[in-house]
């Protein structure tokens, strides 16, 4: 099993917040492989290069030396433009990093880590895992 990591996700690992912090060791332990999906980490090295927060940067750093950072493919961007047309045409509007994060697990069969289930849950087939909860 894999595990992709939104970035809420991450940013509560970089603060050290128990819960996240426990439920990936957790993870870890089970043998779960955690994956950063290339949009999140756009998200969170723009974060770092507008605001300079070095101790922070540096927890990152060893993050992302440890976990494996995807790319994405066209399948991926040919899955989201199918996610953005069949959310729309269901009612439901829901921000382009959001939908290149869900086609990025659904193309990889990963499961989504993410405290934001809400803005995830109209997605079909995508997998999701609250470590908050």
């Amino acid at each position: 099993m894999q595990y992709a990591l939104d970035t809420n996700i991450i940013i509560h690992l970089l603060y050290g917040t128990e819960p996240v912090r426990e439920a990936r060791d957790n993870a870890l332990k089970q043998g779960i492989k955690l994956i950063i999906p290339p949009f999140v980490n756009y998200e969170i090295l723009r974060g770092f290069m507008y605001q300079s927060a070095p101790k922070r940067e540096a927890i990152y750093d060893k993050m992302r030396s440890i976990y494996t950072i995807g790319d994405m493919t066209t399948a991926t961007w040919e899955r989201a433009a199918s996610i953005y047309a069949n959310t729309r045409r269901a009612g439901y509007t829901i921000g382009d990093a959001d939908i290149l994060i869900a086609a990025f697990c659904l193309v990889n069969d990963y499961t989504l880590v993410t405290n934001n289930t809400k803005d995830f849950e109209n997605i079909d087939g995508l997998r999701l895992v609250d470590w908050m909860k």
